[in-house]
């Protein structure tokens, strides 16, 4: 039996041009690039909605990340998180992004995307041998003498600090 990650939803078909409940398929933590007051992309309204842009370009591999609305609740949840009620205030701001399955909309009960009230618990990844990051530490390391710069992105276990550390000496 397919996990719901790999089911397709029946309102893919539609093909909107906005993230939707389709397109999420677990909470899901995203970081807003920028929110504009723009028209309905859709053109079935000349509606001016709150749409966020994301730093993400993916919400999964090779599936495209989508602009949301931010209708009333969302934007009201984003002007609490962020305690700024000015939509160029909210860029950098970490979100997670779920699917309320009890959304009232004109009198029915559907699916919904809603931003959670709490901050999402976002962990920085570990530095890890043999991959880009690891060139860009051992630059970094050669270039500050230190583990600062790299520790504000990413998570340096001991034996890697010593491991960059010994490269280093042995290259000058």
């Amino acid at each position: 039996m397919k996990d719901d990650k790999d089911k397709v939803h029946y309102r893919k078909a539609f093909n909107s041009p906005y993230l939707s409940s389709a397109d999420i398929v677990e909470p899901t933590v995203l970081t807003i690039d920028k929110v504009e007051l723009l028209p309905d992309r859709t053109k079935k309204t000349k509606d001016l909605f709150n749409t966020a842009f994301f730093q993400e370009k993916f919400i999964r591999e090779g599936e495209e990340l989508k602009p949301m609305i931010l209708n009333a609740t969302n934007s009201r949840t984003m002007k609490n998180l962020t305690g700024k009620p000015y939509l160029d205030d909210w860029a950098g701001t970490t979100i997670t992004v779920y699917v309320d399955p009890k959304v009232s909309m004109m009198g029915s009960i559907v699916e919904g995307l809603r931003i959670s009230t709490e901050p999402p618990i976002t962990r920085k990844p570990d530095l890890l041998p043999d991959t880009k990051p690891w060139e860009h530490a051992i630059a970094a390391y050669k270039r500050d003498g230190n583990f600062d710069a790299i520790e504000k992105r990413m998570i340096v276990a001991d034996k890697y600090k010593e491991m960059i550390g010994s490269l280093c000496k042995e290259e000058s």
